[in-house]
C-alpha cells in the first residue's frame, strides 16, 4: 500500500491528491476573481468618468484623462460655484447653487427637499401598510385569506405604465371624492406631495416580503402573548415587528431606492419647478446646461450620493434580508 501510494505521488509531481484539489480550487477562483473583476471594471468606468468630469474645468471636459490635472479648485467651482461681486444681485453658478440669489432658493435645493420629503414618507407609508396586511396574511385566519394574497401579489404582474393613466385620472379629480360625497367640492392634487406620495404608500412586494419573513417567527411567541391579554396590535408592535427589524430595513431600503430614482410618475403629475424631484430636476438641469458636462457631471454625483450612503449603511441589511425572507 505505501508503495502504491508513493508511486501514485510520484506519478502527480510528488503532490498528494488533497494538494491537487486544493491547487485546482485555487487556480478556478483566481480565473473567477479575474474575470469578476474585468466586469467590475467595465461596469464602474463610466461611474470613474462622472467623477473625473464633475472634478474638471470646461475647457479640461474632453482631455481624455482620468486623473483631473487640478481637484480642489474645478471641485469647489463645479459643485458650489463662484460669486460675481460686479453685478446687483449675488448669483452662483455652480450645480448645487445654479440660479440662486438672494431672491429665493434654488431650484436643485428644492429638488432636493422635494425628494427628500417624497422618499421619507413613502417608506414610513409601507412600513406601516405593508407590515400590518402582511401580518393579516401571515397570522389572521379569515375567509378566503390565501385567495386574496393571490389577488394581490396578481397586481405584481401589472406593468407600471398601465396603471399610471388610471392613478393619474384619480389625482386630478381628487379620488372623485365629490362623487360620492356632494357636499366635498372638487379639487385636485397634482402639483401636490399627496400626488408624489400617495401611489407608493402601498406595495405587494413588500407585503409579500414582510409576509414570508412573518411566518418564519414562532408562533409560541405570539401564541405567549395573546395568553397575556396582548391584543392583536399589541402583538404586532412589540414582538413581530421588533423581531423583523432586518426584512423591514431591507424592504426600507429598497423603497427608498426606488423612491429616489423614480422619474416618470414626479414627471406627470408635477408642473411646477417647486415641486420636482430631483430626477425630474435633473432632466431639466440637463437641458438647461446640456454643454456644460461638468456641471451635468457635479449635479448627477449631487443625486447619487445620498443612494450610496445608504447602500453602504445597508449592505449587510440588505443580504441578510433576502437570504432570511424566503425562509418558513
Amino acid at each position: 500500500m505505501a508503495e502504491t501510494k508513493n508511486m501514485a505521488i510520484e506519478k502527480t509531481g510528488g503532490l498528494s491528491l488533497q494538494e491537487q484539489r486544493r491547487r485546482q480550487q485555487m487556480i478556478r477562483a483566481i480565473i473567477a476573481y479575474i474575470i469578476l473583476a474585468l466586469f467590475a471594471v467595465i461596469f464602474i468606468l463610466p461611474f470613474l468618468v462622472t467623477v473625473s468630469t464633475s472634478l474638471k474645468y470646461p475647457q479640461d471636459v474632453f482631455d481624455g484623462k482620468i486623473i483631473p490635472q487640478r481637484i480642489i479648485s474645478p471641485w469647489w467651482y463645479n459643485f458650489f460655484g463662484r460669486t460675481e461681486m460686479n453685478i446687483p444681485k449675488l448669483t452662483y453658478d455652480g450645480a448645487f447653487f445654479a440660479g440662486w440669489s438672494r431672491q429665493g432658493i434654488t431650484p436643485f435645493a428644492q429638488y432636493y427637499i422635494n425628494s427628500i420629503i417624497v422618499s421619507v414618507a413613502v417608506v414610513v407609508l409601507q412600513i406601516i401598510t405593508c407590515s400590518m396586511a402582511a401580518y393579516a396574511f401571515a397570522r389572521l385566519r379569515w375567509p378566503g385569506r390565501d385567495q386574496v394574497f393571490l389577488t394581490y401579489l396578481g397586481t405584481l404582474m401589472v406593468p407600471g405604465v398601465v396603471m399610471m393613466i388610471p392613478v393619474f385620472i384619480m389625482m386630478k379629480n381628487g379620488f372623485f371624492l365629490n362623487r360620492i360625497f356632494p357636499f366635498i367640492p372638487q379639487f385636485s392634487l397634482i402639483d401636490t406631495y399627496p400626488a408624489l406620495i400617495l401611489p407608493g404608500a402601498f406595495s405587494a412586494y413588500g407585503t409579500f416580503m414582510l409576509r414570508q419573513y412573518f411566518l418564519s417567527i414562532p408562533a409560541s411567541l405570539e401564541e405567549a402573548a395573546y395568553i397575556d391579554g396582548a391584543s392583536r396590535w399589541q402583538i404586532l408592535t412589540t414582538i413581530i415587528v421588533p423581531l423583523s427589524k432586518t426584512a423591514i430595513s431591507t424592504m426600507a431600503i429598497f423603497t427608498y431606492l426606488f423612491t429616489w430614482n423614480d422619474f416618470m410618475w414626479p414627471l406627470i403629475v408635477t408642473n411646477k419647478d417647486s415641486m420636482k424631484t430631483l430626477p425630474v430636476g435633473l432632466q431639466a438641469f440637463q437641458s438647461t446646461y446640456g454643454s456644460q458636462w461638468h456641471l451635468v457631471m457635479a449635479a448627477s454625483l449631487i443625486v447619487i450620493f445620498p443612494l450610496i450612503v445608504v447602500f453602504i449603511i445597508g449592505q449587510r441589511y440588505i443580504v441578510k434580508g433576502i437570504m432570511m425572507t424566503g425562509l418558513k
